[in-house]
């Protein structure tokens, strides 16, 4: 007899193995789960303001500071005595451009915690919008030596 059971009976299949269907459903739910999260809420993961494109009438204010590695500070090309001279020219600035925007420039060998102190007291002005200048030309090219 071909294709026989082996054990004799010529029944028809009583069961129906379930195990790949299950698998499947559950492969789908997570698929699913996952996109649904993306769906409803796709920015909610990182707040990220995108530059807008500006014309000729509209021009940004940015708010310069430049942080030298001999400890010196200067705002939009001035030098300043200390840092809350600072926080009160970004106070003044905000107060005449409400979308005032601030650049950090620091030298490689200024310590760490002197720009975010700098951060800092642009936030305590109120300041929102901070970036940070990169300098290219002294970067290393090409990977690291072993």
């Amino acid at each position: 007899m071909a294709g026989g059971a082996g054990n004799g009976s010529s029944g028809m299949i009583n069961g129906i193995n379930v195990t790949p269907l299950v698998d499947i459903m559950l492969v789908l739910l997570i698929i699913f789960m996952v996109t649904a999260k993306l769906v409803v809420a796709p920015t909610s993961a990182l707040g990220v303001q995108l530059p807008k494109a500006a014309t000729g009438d509209a021009v940004q204010v940015i708010f310069s500071v430049q942080l030298t590695r001999q400890g010196g500070s200067y705002v939009n090309g001035h030098a300043v005595t200390d840092d809350d001279a600072i926080k009160a020219q970004a106070d003044q600035e905000l107060a005449q451009h409400p979308d005032l925007r601030a650049v950090i420039q620091a030298d490689g060998e200024v310590p760490h915690r002197r720009v975010i102190h700098v951060m800092d007291l642009l936030s305590q002005a109120h300041v929102s919008n901070i970036a940070f200048a990169v300098d290219l030309s002294n970067a290393p090219q090409g990977p690291p030596a072993p």
